[in-house]
């Protein structure tokens, strides 16, 4: 249980700080961008956008259900490509990224 915890954990922290540097967006995609079949819906919406409103939701959901998280996981890198050259203070985001990775069995 402590597991789905300290992902819930990372999962606030991963809000808070996407609040704090502007990248959080009041209005959601249309629904047929969210039902993109592409890694990190890169067809659909930017890195910040699937963040919010797809992997945030569907880690809560799985949390809330208590069933197999994903066993690999590596959006720190790209996390890292996308904020690259922008003007964001991301620091601390990279970090919990990275933190989210750690939990779920990827290379951080």
């Amino acid at each position: 249980m402590s597991h789905y915890h300290d992902v819930t954990a990372v999962l606030i922290d991963i809000e808070a700080f996407m609040r704090q540097i502007g990248c959080w967006d009041p209005v959601a995609p249309a629904p047929e961008a969210l039902r993109s079949e592409q890694p990190f819906s890169v067809d659909t919406l930017n890195f910040a956008q699937w963040l919010q409103f797809v992997f945030i939701p569907k880690m809560h959901f799985l949390v809330e259900q208590r069933v197999g998280l994903p066993t690999a996981c590596g959006i720190a890198p790209m996390a890292e490509e996308y904020f690259r050259g922008q003007q964001l203070p991301v620091t601390g985001l990279l970090t919990v990224l990275k933190e989210m990775d750690r939990l779920l069995g990827g290379k951080a």
